[in-house]
């Protein structure tokens, strides 16, 4: 996956003039700091500096996590046209990118960000860019939601590693409340990620919400640790993002989990590939997470007929209906 050509440009424009030397080392700084999950009072993306280097090294694979999970809610929901977006700890505007690209009738937005560094450069970024209404606000995402109104469409994408476990029930229901449709959550792909997810999918779940994707139940979830249910999505790297990382090869594999709740029901998929398959000759095995509730792999074959050629053209993350 690649950034929007607008994006990708704005992007370059930005970091043209900033030393390498000092990209590089900025970027070092913040994927220590995500590898970490530090919550030490600082934002992730506080200062100009790593600001930038959240562009060169982060916004890729960022825009690519959240831009899956949109495609899987637009599947699970394909009537859904949201004309609103909220997004909470938006950075520069990452979702907002996202979305607009899924759903270029999106009327307005809000975006919540409480770095300064990384408003100003959404706004940068998202002149002249982007169609729908958009309204930058200051605000820390566990105090400053009080005076919001809803949206059909609520966002939090790589928020929750910045919070206080003990903040996240407050937020998780203040967001809920300023859903008018859907909700979707967004953390990195790891077992600390995953856990944070099921804790707003129960959450969500007792609040009455409709789990859309990735689950195909409203289940407590099949699997556990060593185990934990994420998803992957290949990301290009350009140039300047090799250079800043001192990485050889043109592509990443940015590890996400999500879940996508709505106030509307859906029909749930009969099951969703959450491994990558193993094939072999005349055969395919799946890790699937199942309609009933239950997790495991299956083994589909050539005398599976029709149902081994669906199989053996899923792909990690995708919906299985045989």
């Amino acid at each position: 996956m690649e950034l929007p050509a607008p994006l990708r440009q704005g992007v370059e424009r930005l970091l043209e003039n900033v030393p390498l030397a000092t990209l590089k080392q900025a970027a070092k700084t913040l994927s220590d700091r995500y590898r970490a999950e530090l919550r030490d009072g600082r934002l992730h993306m506080a200062e100009n500096l790593a600001v930038q280097a959240y562009l060169a090294t982060r916004l890729p694979a960022t825009y690519a996590a959240v831009r899956a999970s949109l495609d899987a809610l637009g599947d699970a929901r394909p009537g859904l046209q949201p004309k609103s977006l909220l997004d909470v700890g938006a950075g520069p505007g990452t979702v907002l990118w996202a979305t607009s690209d899924l759903w270029p009738d999106l009327e307005q937005a809000v975006l919540v960000e409480a770095s300064a560094a990384a408003r100003k450069v959404g706004e940068t970024l998202a002149a002249g860019a982007i169609a729908s209404r958009t309204r930058w606000l200051a605000g820390d995402a566990t105090i400053d939601l009080a005076d919001l109104e809803p949206a059909d469409l609520v966002t939090c994408a790589y928020v929750l590693d910045e919070i206080v476990p003990a903040s996240l029930p407050k937020l998780i229901g203040r967001l809920w409340q300023l859903t008018g449709d859907t909700l979707l959550v967004v953390e990195p792909g790891t077992p600390a990620g995953w856990q944070r997810i099921l804790a707003v999918r129960r959450q969500l779940i007792e609040a009455g919400a409709h789990v859309l994707a990735p689950c195909p139940h409203q289940a407590p979830c099949p699997l556990a640790p060593p185990d934990w249910c994420h998803f992957s999505r290949r990301v290009a790297r350009s140039r300047l993002h090799r250079l800043a990382k001192e990485a050889d090869v043109p592509w990443e594999d940015e590890k996400f989990i999500y879940v996508a709740a709505s106030r509307q029901a859906a029909p749930s998929p009969q099951a969703r590939v959450i491994a990558p398959p193993k094939s072999g000759s005349g055969k395919v095995v799946l890790k699937l997470c199942e309609s009933n509730g239950s997790a495991g792999e299956r083994l589909f074959t050539k005398r599976d007929g029709e149902t081994f050629k669906v199989a053996r053209r899923s792909d990690w993350g995708d919906v299985l209906e045989i």
